[in-house]
């Protein structure tokens, strides 16, 4: 994974409309890397998560440029680290950062996140579990001063 700094990214969001002002939802549940505005490296990923949805599957494009100004944490790979950020994350704990990138915690890999916050495996067994799943990725945007990096290109719809 390339260093975000100053390098020019296309980017992807899949949802259910087209999103031409990127923005923060608040939800009911927190993500991976708190509230925020999440994106990909990957046009199929983002593929996917558009047809999860029942109405419309879309497609946004952006560029983006993250400043060397914004306060950006990334994880190179699944780690300690990682986990124990995205367990702070799940559990509504709250961070500093305006950019966040690294792995993602699928389904299947949340549901060992899950098991392992709840004390029913131990870090170790979280591990062994876990790699033999290969993460996805994700940016995510998390103040308004990130989301001013992300200029909408165009979108397109899968059905």
């Amino acid at each position: 994974m390339e260093n975000l700094i100053n390098n020019r990214l296309e980017i992807y969001h899949g949802g259910a409309e087209i999103i031409t002002n990127a923005e923060i939802r608040i939800g009911r549940y927190t993500k991976d890397f708190y509230w925020g505005f999440y994106c990909i490296i990957f046009p199929e990923q983002a593929e996917r998560w558009a047809l999860r949805n029942i109405r419309k599957s879309i497609v946004n494009i952006y560029n983006c440029t993250i400043s060397a100004e914004l306060n950006v944490k990334q994880f190179e790979k699944m780690s300690d680290e990682w986990l124990d950020f995205i367990v702070m994350c799940r559990n509504g704990g709250s961070h500093g950062y305006d950019v966040v990138e690294g792995p993602m915690a699928d389904d299947t890999i949340y549901n060992y996140v899950q098991d392992f916050v709840e004390g029913k495996i131990s870090r170790s067994a979280f591990w062994e579990l876990a790699k033999f799943r290969y993460p996805t990725h994700q940016i995510s945007f998390h103040t308004a001063r990130a989301l001013a990096c992300l200029h909408y290109e165009r979108s397109y719809e899968l059905r």
